[in-house]
């Protein structure tokens, strides 16, 4: 099985509304990997950090894109946590309102679901919690560290890592966007998914169901050329 870990905060977890269209999004070769440990087929909602939120996030719609053609079965390892600041994606880093260590727990759910397959690649998407000018100064650095982190985790100094822009709807985040496209110059074999033109569900903050499918759309398109290379 070829897997991919899912990482972030609200946005990867998804937030978006679950339609009837949605709830049948699927493909009989994608899997999901529950908090137990399971794997069951992938559907809408495949996280599990705050279970009374948890809607359309761009996991489901990237794993489907990402299945090929009598390829391998794919296996989406959901552990972002809604809220979390990239200060809580490194070893020991505690996540206050979930009360939860976002990094240490998705290290237990990757070691998991490599007794099924082997890790092909990273999305990313956070960010909204670290948008603040002050927060961004070092959020590069930050996050240079936490994929040098994973890479060494697999012993893979090439694995593909791909960040999500966080909202462009929302002015507040066209600075951190910026700074996050500086990511592909600073660290090799990782690549920045645009936000342009996608919407928010009505909050400023979270994708709507469609921008949220989109948004998986470009996720693996990028992470497509990263493994091409």
């Amino acid at each position: 099985m070829d897997l991919y870990l899912l990482i972030g905060q609200s946005n990867m977890a998804g937030r978006g509304n679950i339609e009837a269209n949605d709830a049948t999004q699927g493909n009989e070769r994608l899997w999901m990997l529950t908090k137990q440990g399971d794997w069951l087929p992938a559907k809408h909602p495949l996280h599990f950090d705050k279970p009374n939120m948890v809607g359309v996030g761009p996991g489901l719609a990237f794993g489907i894109d990402m299945l090929n053609t009598g390829g391998s079965p794919i296996g989406l390892i959901p552990c972002a946590v809604g809220g979390s600041a990239i200060s809580s994606w490194q070893a020991g880093g505690y996540d206050v309102a979930t009360k939860t260590h976002p990094f240490d727990d998705a290290v237990i759910q990757l070691k998991k679901a490599l007794a099924s397959g082997q890790l092909k690649g990273i999305i990313w998407h956070q960010g909204e919690a670290d948008s603040s000018p002050e927060k961004r100064k070092d959020y590069l650095a930050k996050l240079a560290t936490m994929i040098s982190t994973w890479r060494n985790l697999v012993n893979n100094p090439n694995l593909p890592f791909v960040a999500g822009e966080i909202g462009a709807f929302n002015e507040v985040h066209q600075a951190f966007n910026l700074e996050l496209n500086k990511l592909p110059n600073l660290v090799t074999k990782t690549a920045v998914a645009s936000s342009k033109g996608l919407m928010d569900k009505g909050d400023h903050l979270h994708f709507d169901a469609v921008s949220a499918n989109e948004l998986g759309k470009r996720f693996a398109i990028k992470m497509k050329q990263l493994q091409e290379q």
